[in-house]
């Protein structure tokens, strides 16, 4: 059970091995890679993602915890980037482990929800036409709502 916190890039293919070999009895395993993309406000020149130390760390290990009692995972893992980021760089990837394929998909799209949503980092899109913190979205909200109910 992973969590880490990195300010350099990572391989997701090397994450995978890694995390497939630890798990026993799983029969499906999920992962998911978030990539910065380009912004439709202007050409992306890079995105600077802060975080607070220790606050941010037990916030992603209580939910990976609260995914692992939801569901009968036998691993879940979470890699997020922060500091500075280029277009096409991963910034993040969530790894889960079942002996079914619903658990590992539902307990990963749980994941991804809390992440975009109510993780504690503090995003900067530096653009050709300037800088902007990146608002919260209403969808990025309904997706973690139905996870509440």
């Amino acid at each position: 059970m992973t969590v880490r916190l990195l300010d350099t890039a990572f391989d997701p293919g090397a994450e995978t091995t890694a995390f497939t070999a630890a798990q026993s009895g799983a029969g499906g395993i999920v992962t998911f890679c978030g990539v910065v993309r380009d912004s439709a406000q202007g050409k992306l020149d890079r995105m600077e993602i802060e975080h607070y130390p220790g606050m941010t760390e037990r916030a992603l290990t209580d939910i990976r915890d609260e995914a692992m009692a939801r569901w009968p995972l036998t691993g879940a893992m979470i890699l997020h980037r922060h500091g500075t980021l280029r277009p096409g760089e991963t910034i993040m990837m969530v790894a889960t482990a079942a002996r079914h394929r619903a658990d590992a998909f539902a307990a990963a799209e749980f994941l991804m929800d809390y992440l975009k949503s109510r993780a504690p980092f503090w995003k900067k899109e530096v653009t050709s036409a300037g800088a902007d913190w990146v608002a919260a979205r209403d969808c990025d909200e309904a997706a973690l709502d139905r996870w509440t109910r």
